[in-house]
């Protein structure tokens, strides 16, 4: 097979209900779908598997019509070709669709607000370039208000998310720790959070 000869490691199935199955129970780095399967089209393989996983898939089929395409597309097919195809474009678009899987991925590894960047892989904060010290609490509370920027979050979201449900000390916690988190942030007139009187906080 082809893709072997290339260096990739394949597995063949020949039935969209198996291979469906496969698909569920293992991790893959790109699945080649074709359109025209038996026992479970294509498309129905691929919708089925968008439930639960966003592994790249290549659609394959020997039906080149407009509807065919976009019904692929829908259905969560990441790329369409249309057989007979060249080997060799098969490879470059599975090359291609691998380098922005993974680009994708590590730019979902970076949060960043005005001047703050957040790596989630390296656990660095950095204010301008500068790398700050955190104590674990504090990483938490602002990778939570990152996450959720421009939207307010209460006291008690903030409290049950990052201290559990079961925190029993003092109840103004969440207030001293974004007071420490906005010195470590060296925040000046334009501040970073924000207090929502009676409410709590946000990043806007």
């Amino acid at each position: 097979m082809e893709l072997k000869y290339e260096g990739y490691e394949a597995f063949v199935e020949l039935d969209g209900k198996s291979g469906l199955e496969r698909a569920l129970n293992e991790d893959f780095d790109i699945i080649i779908l074709d359109l025209m399967l038996p026992l479970l089209n294509g498309l129905e393989v691929c919708r089925r598997l968008r439930k639960v996983k966003n592994t790249p898939i290549i659609m394959l089929t020997a039906r080149d019509n407009v509807m065919d395409r976009v019904s692929g597309l829908q259905t969560g097919a990441d790329d369409y070709m249309p057989k007979p195809f060249a080997i060799e474009e098969l490879l470059a678009r599975i090359d291609a669709l691998l380098r922005r899987v993974k680009m994708e991925s590590k730019e979902s590894n970076k949060l960043t607000f005005k001047d703050i960047e957040i790596d989630i892989e390296g656990r660095v904060v950095k204010v301008l370039g500068v790398p700050i010290s955190l104590t674990t609490k504090e990483y938490e509370l602002l990778l939570m208000l990152m996450k959720n920027k421009n939207k307010v979050l209460t006291r008690d979201a903030l409290l049950e998310n990052i201290w559990g449900y079961d925190y029993d000390g003092e109840n103004n916690v969440v207030d001293v720790y974004i007071r420490h988190l906005r010195s470590k942030l060296l925040e000046g007139r334009d501040k970073y959070i924000q207090t929502v009187r009676g409410v709590g906080y946000v990043l806007r």
